[in-house]
């Protein structure tokens, strides 16, 4: 697991008001680019907005690349994604193409705001060009912007070349324990909450 502080915010500047939970501006539905390499140039990030059939199908066809196991997801589920309040779709094109997506997640705790970055994935013909610092920029751009006092994300060591682009970007490996459960959402045997 990594994590990034972001830095100190001016609490006037930044109070949250006038946004929603998933870090979106009013208004802020601008392009950016990203020209990092000249293979690269004119790469753009934005938000998915209305998923269309083109978005569904780039989701479709890039969840495969990310996970072998996981589902497809359905074109409701996609639908689902895009409008969530807590979630952000970011997605990157190249000539027109979708080519990459990251799913940003904000959510308020008690300890203040936090940021997810979850489901980065980059086309494979032009993985290691840029796409996924571009992604991964505007979704620190949109923490930064609703106030997430951290970013975390989690990456496989065996995604070698994913590790290093987010240790330079700032991340830190952090010791924690991950405690994953899936599926099978009843009360675990032995003593139950409320019960006599």
């Amino acid at each position: 697991m990594a994590s990034t502080g972001i830095p100190a915010l001016d609490p006037d500047r930044h109070s949250g008001e006038g946004r929603n939970p998933a870090g979106r501006v009013p208004g802020d539905q601008e392009v950016r680019t990203y020209p990092r390499s000249v293979a690269l140039r004119g790469l753009e990030i934005h938000e998915a907005g209305v998923c269309d059939g083109e978005v569904v199908a780039a989701v479709q066809g890039l969840v495969p690349q990310l996970s072998t196991s996981a589902a497809v997801p359905s074109p409701a589920q996609v639908a689902e994604l895009c409008a969530a309040e807590a979630t952000v779709l970011l997605l990157a094109r190249l000539d027109g193409a979708i080519v990459g997506m990251l799913v940003l997640v904000l959510f308020r705790l008690p300890t203040g705001m936090r940021a997810w970055i979850e489901d980065v994935v980059v086309e494979s013909a032009v993985r290691g060009g840029g796409v996924g610092e571009g992604l991964t920029q505007e979704a620190l751009r949109r923490a930064s912007a609703a106030g997430a006092v951290t970013v975390d994300l989690t990456s496989r060591p065996s995604r070698a070349a994913a590790v290093r682009l987010y240790e330079r970007m700032g991340f830190e490996r952090r010791e924690t324990g991950v405690y994953p459960r899936r599926g099978g959402w009843g009360l675990a045997p032995g003593p139950r909450c409320g019960t006599r």
